[in-house]
This record gives C-alpha cells, structure tokens and sequence, in this order.
C-alpha cells in the first residue's frame, strides 16, 4: 500500500481546478475544432467537455475511425459535427483552417502528436501566428501548495532566447490577468538567486527584470533569478535574505529552458500529486493541449482554462474566476 501524503492542504481536492470549472457555467460553450480525436483519452474529452457545456466539438479526422472508436467505448458522438480527414497531418491542416474561417473559437490536441497540430498553427501563411512567439504554460493545481502555480514554458520552446523569454514571460501574464487573478507575482528561475556570470539563465532573468522595468513587459511583477525554493517559500527567501515582494510568493514560474520545466512540472505531478492543465497561447486563439496520461478533471480544467481565456480576449477584459 502507498503511503498517505502528509503535510496536504485544505485545497486537496483541487478546488482550484473546480473554481475554474464553475466560472465556465455562466459562458455559452464555444465552437471547438478537436483535431483527430482517434483515441478514448481524446475523444473522450472532447465529449466530456462538451457535456460540462464548454465546448461545441467539431470533430476532424477519419470519421470511421472516430465512429469506431466511440462505439467500443460507448459514447454517442451522433449529434455531433464531423469533417473527414485521412489523416493525422490532414485532420491538423483542416483544424487550424477552420479557426482561420471564423468557424471555430478554440483548437484542441486529439491523439496526434503535439508537434504535428502546432507545425499546422503555425505555418507562416496558413497558420494562425500572430506577433507573438507561441509558448505552453501548465496550470497547476498543486494540493500541497495554496496558490495555482503558472510552469512556463515546458512544452514548446526547447531552448529559448532572451526575446523568446519576453513573450514567454508576457503570454503568461496575459493568461493570468485574463483569467481576472490580478497581477502575477512572476519568478524567473534559475539555480541560484544571484547574478552569475558562469550560469547564463541568471544573466538573462536580470536582464528580463530591467525589461520589465522599462516597460518591455506589462502586467506583473518580476524578480530574477531566483531559486525555486526562494520563488516559493517565504521562509527559504527569508533565509536567504531576499527582499522582494515575489520571492516566497511566486505565482507564475518561468525556467530558463524546456528540460528544467519539463521535469519541474512531472515532478510536482507525481511527486506532489498535482494536476497540470496544458494550454498553448500566442496564436490567434487558445490552443488546448491534452496528455493521454491526463485525468479527468485535468481535461476539463484545460478546457475551461481556454474558453475563459478566447472570452476574455473577445471582451478585452478578465473574466472573474
């Protein structure tokens, strides 16, 4: 038998997930292009979310195939629209044209490859790239932590430069302010908290930090380079000496590459028992992304995370959580 984890927050059952839930109830749901939902982790959450009444799924992809594969589990797609795509590729390219055409709100990952669907979204004449470099962010719901944590960015960008960092950094303020959270306090990771020339990453989040003070980037407060347990432990900042109104207190995490928020982020998930929802932001629209290991209530926060977000995009202004 596994031991029972201790030290667990009042907030165990992820009610911080469940908040986000709940503020989608008020929405309408929103035109969906699920792009080749060929699996049950995939299908199935596209149906589920759409039960939750956040979503109108359009399903893209081989219509045998889904058919198929909702009768083996039993799920009932019939009221459901349906475009035919041989294809993986297919089913990506005619996914992202229909958020192009005004047809559909929101894009999500079916049971291709990540790489796949964002090689169509951001195809530089047929895509949807705005000026801003795409980037992921996890939305933590940590049981053992009282604030959701922001991971940015583990899943898109493998080596990012300083520029790249800059909007990393200001999509997942926009998410934030977005979801109508207020200000982030921001935490610009590294393995140590001071400035040190022989670890680039805290050269760079020195050097975000001045941006931010010089108006490169809006909407939250920054400090770098800090340690993660510094960016999260006023008691660990404390002992270090740290002054700042963002160490202990972090909000949105940013790691300095891929691999770092990669494993920062599955560490917190089977370590901690936390839940990550996936969302990709920059592009025209909010872009979903799902994990076949993903619970139930991981798909659901993903997709309520998206649909609050393209409604306050459309409102120019937070949607209260």
């Amino acid at each position: 038998m596994p031991k029972k984890m201790t030290n667990v927050s009042p907030l165990r059952q992820h009610h911080k997930y469940e908040r986000l839930i709940t503020a989608t109830r008020k929405l309408a749901p929103l035109p969906t292009a699920v792009a080749h939902p060929c699996d049950e982790s995939s299908l199935r959450g596209a149906v589920e979310a759409a039960q939750a009444g956040m979503i109108v799924p359009i399903l893209v992809g081989p219509k045998e195939r889904m058919r198929s594969v909702a009768t083996s589990i039993g799920l009932d797609i019939a009221g459901f629209d349906m475009i035919d795509a041989a294809h993986s590729q297919a089913a990506a390219e005619k996914a992202v044209e229909l958020v192009r055409s005004g047809k559909a709100e929101l894009l999500m990952k079916g049971s291709l490859h990540s790489d796949e669907l964002l090689a169509a979204a951001t195809k530089r004449d047929t895509g949807l790239r705005t000026a801003r470099r795409i980037s992921h962010v996890f939305v933590m719901d940590v049981p053992t932590h009282p604030e959701t944590l922001f991971i940015t960015d583990a899943a898109v960008n493998i080596a990012p430069d300083l520029l790249a960092k800059r909007d990393i950094i200001q999509n997942a303020i926009d998410l934030y302010a977005g979801l109508g959270l207020g200000t982030p306090k921001v935490a610009i990771l590294s393995a140590v908290e001071t400035v040190t020339p022989s670890i680039p990453s805290t050269i760079e989040a020195a050097a975000l930090c001045k941006m931010a003070d010089r108006g490169q980037i809006n909407g939250g407060e920054l400090d770098g380079p800090l340690a993660f347990d510094n960016a999260i432990s006023i008691e660990a900042a404390q002992i270090k000496g740290i002054r700042s109104p963002v160490a202990g207190r972090a909000e949105i995490l940013v790691v300095p590459d891929l691999e770092a928020g990669n494993m920062l982020a599955k560490n917190l998930t089977f370590l901690s028992g936390a839940d990550a929802a996936g969302i990709v932001l920059g592009a025209r629209v909010p872009i979903i992304l799902t994990s076949r290991a993903d619970k139930v209530r991981t798909r659901m926060a993903s997709a309520a995370v998206a649909m609050l977000l393209a409604y306050s995009q459309r409102a120019k202004a937070p949607v209260r959580v």
